[in-house]
């Protein structure tokens, strides 16, 4: 699998990471990206208490996923091409409760998201 194809690297997000508002917070501009999924994963939420994270996405629950092995549970998102620098801003906003993975898509993309600990 490889994360990274010609434009950048892959990251895909099912949760506050598709906010206009925290784009702009984390990156500094809106993403474009398309419609995926991730296969063997479910949606739970984790409190946030960092307030940084608390005001970039207004929110006190955050989704979270995490895996169970079943090919028929499905978490939908979004996948988004951006840089290094990106990346690691990505990285500085989530908190601990969350760790980054490579994962393979419906699609068959590879790309990293953010899954829980």
């Amino acid at each position: 699998m490889s994360i990274n194809n010609s434009d950048g690297i892959l990251l895909f997000s099912y949760g506050t990471l598709q906010l206009e508002k925290v784009q702009m917070e984390t990156f500094g501009r809106l993403l474009s990206g398309t419609k995926d999924a991730m296969l063997g994963y479910r949606t739970d939420l984790v409190e946030i208490t960092d307030p940084a994270v608390l005001k970039a996405s207004g929110q006190r629950f955050h989704p979270v996923v995490v895996p169970t092995g079943k090919n028929s549970d499905m978490v939908e998102g979004t996948v988004f091409v951006i840089s290094a620098a990106e990346l690691a801003a990505a990285d500085s906003y989530e908190v601990s409760d969350y760790k980054r993975v490579e994962v393979l898509l419906q699609s068959g993309k590879a790309a990293w998201v953010y899954i829980g600990v």
